[in-house]
């Protein structure tokens, strides 16, 4: 529970500093529209078949998106050296890493949410009526891309080029849940029955699990590095 706490107290700090500043929202959000607004002159005459690619669409967009998010975690500890004043407090590594990954799922989840009106709008799917199940999808796998984000953002925090290095190291660790979300966002989209992939469920569900243990138990070694 004292985890728990601390980790939401991290969160609550830097979805403070995001709400006060934008900065990571602004750039994440804009990156994202406009990325759809382009596509979708692309694929105006295929509206009928989106729900095929939809998927692979909106998830693409989210993970180049989040990296953006993901770089701004560690880094505005950096000035004035808060990141060593934390690291000094009584406050655990592992409660400032899954701290960041709360903080990267809360700015991920809204900036999602405006690409999925900006979808329905320009794509003109209907997404409103599978809500219920495209939240769960989504809850589920930007968990898993929230906390690897969160822990390379820890590792690469020092590197000059973070910027580059961060998307080039964690986004083949993120194959295996973007298949998964892939997958499942068509399913919803195109309205058959989620039964059907519950396979798919159980891949997002046991990669949150292992990387939050992973980080968890891997944030002293991390942090410290």
């Amino acid at each position: 529970m004292n985890l728990l706490r601390q980790s939401v107290a991290v969160a609550r700090k830097d979805l403070a500093i995001e709400i006060r500043t934008k900065e990571s929202l602004n750039a994440a959000g804009s990156f994202a529209i406009v990325i759809l607004l382009i596509f979708s002159f692309a694929f105006e005459s295929f509206s009928d078949e989106m729900g095929e690619f939809g998927g692979g669409l909106l998830w693409l967009v989210f993970v180049f998106a989040g990296a953006l998010v993901f770089n701004r975690g560690f880094a505005r500890e950096l000035p004035n050296e808060c990141l060593d004043t934390l690291l000094a407090s009584p406050l655990s590594a592992a409660a400032l890493v899954i701290g960041k990954a709360f903080a990267n799922f809360a700015m991920l989840l809204a900036v999602e949410l405006v690409s999925l009106l900006v979808f329905g709008i320009f794509y003109g799917v209907d997404w409103l009526s599978v809500a219920g199940w495209l939240g769960l999808v989504f809850a589920l796998a930007t968990w898993g891309v929230s906390i690897l984000g969160a822990v390379f953002g820890a590792l690469t925090v020092n590197l000059r080029l973070r910027e580059l290095m961060l998307p080039v190291i964690i986004y083949p660790l993120m194959i295996p849940v973007l298949i998964a979300a892939i997958e499942l966002t068509n399913t919803v989209l195109n309205h058959r029955p989620v039964s059907g992939q519950m396979e798919w469920i159980r891949v997002l569900v046991v990669s949150d699990i292992v990387f939050t243990v992973l980080a968890w138990v891997l944030a002293d070694t991390i942090l410290v590095n």
